[in-house]
């Protein structure tokens, strides 16, 4: 008991609680820069002024190193003299005295010459940046168009002598590892920017102009990229993804998406002979062609789904749309529930897209839900 009353003591003593607060805001602070450094393991998405993956990328990083740190030694060596000329005392003299009317330029004529010096060195590093990043060191083999939209991207591969192989898809551009890509860079209506910051640097996308760029990850993964022209109240979500596959796993994604909805569901292990002591097919598949009715009356003037009536062109290609991962240009992760957040809510979500929000009842959504389910 002694040993309790002496530890409330402590306790209630003002500097005793202090020591306590400090020790466990050390101890959250600790904890903190523990997850960061956890957290930072992976580059963030945008973070390209220190990781790249790409050749077309390094030359531009490099040179934001460069540029950054004449900045920093301009801007310390203004500041310098800014503090030496606030705290430098002329010698007092007499108020009606008058000073000389000419000197002091010597400062001028060296800040001129050191600040012309140092552009023309800047300027000469971009250029050769510039013409490093020109064109890739190999032949590109593979070549697509990507076109702008407010607030999308349309993709397609073309070029294939086997037609099942062209294709539409949208927001999500899939690229052979390894190898250089050539990307067609168009517009549908307003001036857009192509940027993926970890592969290569910005290209404009201008209506009735096509621009080329090449992109090429060393490695497989997944690089976020994002419109960097302001083109409206949705610019900022207006993003995209590039996955760099294996040679063998895009191939397999290419002959895949090259499929039409009929094909996939033709292809699926449940299109084999029903068991018989299964429920009737009809009344399993009646979800799904509700839904598919559904569609075809909301969706189908915009939208495309290959291998049905819905051949619309003025929305993204949907025949794939289970096997991307994201929706409304990188708004939202591609789950059943967003999906349909996103049909009845898309005014909410992206306010001024083309996308309106529909009204559907329980029914209707459980239906066409159950329909989209199937384009994968």
């Amino acid at each position: 008991m002694r040993c309790i009353r002496t530890a409330q003591t402590k306790l209630q003593q003002p500097h005793h609680r202090a020591r306590l607060a400090a020790s466990a805001a050390l101890s959250a602070f600790c904890a903190s820069v523990v997850l960061s450094s956890e957290a930072c393991a992976e580059p963030a998405p945008l973070a390209y002024f220190l990781h790249t993956a790409g050749p077309a990328a390094s030359p531009t990083m490099r040179l934001g190193w460069v540029l950054t740190a004449i900045v920093v030694l301009v801007v310390l060596f203004v500041s310098g003299l800014l503090v030496g000329a606030v705290l430098r005392k002329r010698p007092a003299a007499p108020a009606e005295a008058i000073g000389p009317e000419a000197g002091g330029l010597r400062w001028i004529y060296v800040g001129t010459g050191v600040s012309c010096i140092a552009l023309l060195g800047m300027l000469v590093y971009a250029m050769m940046t510039l013409e490093s990043v020109a064109s890739p060191a190999s032949h590109a083999r593979l070549v697509i168009t990507v076109t702008a939209y407010d607030w999308w991207w349309k993709v397609d591969y073309t070029g294939d002598a086997d037609p099942a192989r062209n294709f539409s898809t949208a927001n999500e551009i899939h690229i052979p590892a390894g190898e250089p890509v050539k990307v067609l860079l168009k517009s549908a209506d307003v001036v857009h920017a192509f940027w993926v910051p970890q592969l290569a640097g910005k290209t404009q996308t201008i209506p009735g102009q096509t621009n080329e760029q090449w992109i090429q990850a060393d490695r497989p993964g997944i690089y976020r990229g994002q419109c960097s022209q302001f083109c409206g109240a949705q610019h900022a979500h207006m993003a995209f993804e590039v996955v760099a596959q294996s040679a063998a796993a895009f191939d397999a994604w290419r002959d895949a998406q090259g499929r039409s909805a009929t094909q996939t569901d033709a292809a699926a292990p449940d299109a084999a002979a029903p068991d018989a002591a299964a429920p009737d097919a009809s009344a399993q598949n009646a979800p799904v062609i509700a839904g598919k009715k559904l569609f075809d009356e909301r969706c189908a003037g915009c939208h495309t789904i290959r291998g049905t009536d819905a051949q619309g062109s003025q929305a993204p290609d949907l025949t794939h749309l289970g096997s991307r991962r994201l929706i409304a240009a990188g708004a939202l992760t591609n789950t059943p529930e967003h999906l349909l957040d996103w049909i009845q809510h898309a005014q909410r979500i992206k306010p001024e897209a083309l996308m309106p929000s529909i009204a559907l009842t329980t029914s209707e959504a459980a239906a066409l839900s159950a329909y989209l389910a199937t384009l994968h």
